[in-house]
């Protein structure tokens, strides 16, 4: 037994299990508080193997769920739920840190499911601050998750479509492309319908094109300029090349129809969950009695319905721990710094969590062109010689702190409060 290991901690039952996860096969390795080996086995990928494996690791270790301390690298799926619904205490690592601790056991990197489910379980047990405990997600944040993942989804896919129509269009009738960067806007896809061809598109009247663009609101561009554009002279075209195109982007219309009517509905789910979040507990005064996170987000500048739900569906552990260290990690906007010698440079992060990245770019552009101290701050970094990227990343990291702040404190966001908190501001 270590010498380091305390009273308590003899008298204490733990059990450390190491989970290799497979696509078919489950390796499971069992080992008590000192290491020492209890079991091991592997376990196919399905509801009958994962009974299994929850029943076996109760047979080797006769104790409790509770008391039973599981390692794997993924923080999420069948296996990682299957457990939590049981009651086992479970823990992921990111694979990097697993890599590095497998070099204990294999300095030449070999790597097995085996080994693999050994280092898991020794490091859980030697190096417990280096995984994460895993809470059970609310299913409502499980839900919304996934509707935000499937618009994400419908979103490149109409943008796919998108740029297959550009590319039809600039075939044969590029002078149509200046009228709209976005070919996707109902008026123009409409324009296309009333003058599929230069042909056709040369004897559109003005006061035909005016009603188009009265019934679509369009300001932007008078009757006289887009009739002006319609008939400028054509490319010359080989026989049969405008009809083949006209006809691909039939298709890829027609396309487009189901695709902004399944984004039209993620768009109501999602806002729909997050209403499920606002608080409706209020005194009879009418006056709420409790500030909850969701309001304390929709507070602040830039956020809106993608980004609010980004941030619980992909950050909700980071956000209900105020984690202002992990958020800004996960969203990329804190540096990575290699250091050597006299070397010493520093590099945008790459290992992030894309979705999450994406959306604190957005808050941070909204905020930038909303918010007068977040424009303020972007123009500053600008001045100072940052690249506009990394000057959104900084406004960026100043917009999380605020909002972990708020969050601490449970009150919405302040723009008067907001240099008394970024003063308040650790050094990074």
């Amino acid at each position: 037994m270590d010498e380091d290991v305390t009273e308590s901690e003899e008298n204490r039952i733990a059990w450390y299990v190491g989970i290799d996860w497979g696509s078919q096969t489950h390796q499971v390795h069992v080992s008590d508080l000192h290491g020492r080996v209890i079991s091991e086995r592997g376990f196919t990928h399905s509801g009958e193997g994962l009974a299994k494996l929850a029943a076996w690791i109760l047979e080797k270790t006769r104790s409790s769920p509770a008391d039973v301390h599981v390692g794997i690298e993924v923080p999420h799926g069948p296996v990682v739920e299957s457990l939590m619904e049981r009651g086992f205490r479970v823990y992921s690592i990111n694979p990097r840190q697993l890599d590095r601790f497998r070099d204990r056991f294999s300095p030449s990197g070999a790597k097995d499911d085996s080994r693999d489910a050994l280092v898991l379980a020794s490091s859980l047990r030697t190096d417990p601050k280096s995984f994460r405990c895993l809470v059970p997600l609310d299913p409502r944040l499980i839900e919304m998750r996934e509707w935000s993942r499937i618009l994400d989804e419908l979103g490149r896919d109409q943008a796919r479509i998108a740029n297959r129509l550009r590319a039809q269009i600039w075939r044969y009738f590029p002078q149509l492309l200046t009228l709209s960067d976005n070919v996707l806007e109902p008026w123009f896809l409409a324009l296309w319908q009333v003058a599929p061809t230069p042909e056709k598109a040369s004897r559109v009247r003005e006061s035909t094109v005016t009603k188009l663009l009265a019934k679509h609101h369009i300001r932007r561009i008078s009757a006289a300029d887009v009739t002006q554009a319609l008939r400028v002279p054509s490319i010359p075209m080989a026989p049969g090349t405008v009809d083949a195109a006209v006809a691909h982007i039939k298709i890829l219309i027609a396309q487009l129809i189901p695709f902004r009517q399944q984004i039209k509905h993620a768009e109501i789910q999602l806002d729909t969950l997050v209403e499920r979040f606002v608080p409706t507990l209020e005194t009879p005064e009418g006056q709420a009695i409790e500030q909850r996170d969701v309001m304390i987000l929709r507070s602040l500048p830039g956020v809106g319905r993608i980004v609010i739900a980004t941030l619980l569906a992909e950050a909700w552990d980071a956000l209900r721990r105020r984690d202002y260290h992990a958020l800004r990690c996960l969203s990329g906007v804190a540096p990575v710094t290699k250091r050597s010698g006299k070397s010493c440079r520093v590099v945008m992060r790459r290992a992030v969590l894309v979705r999450l990245r994406n959306a604190v770019y957005y808050w941070t552009k909204a905020a930038v062109r909303y918010d007068l101290r977040s424009k303020a701050r972007f123009e500053a970094l600008r001045a100072h010689g940052h690249s506009y990227n990394r000057a959104l990343r900084g406004v960026g990291d100043r917009l999380l702190f605020v909002c972990c702040t708020m969050l601490e404190r449970q009150t919405c966001f302040d723009p008067n409060a907001v240099p008394r908190l970024v003063a308040a501001k650790p050094a990074t």
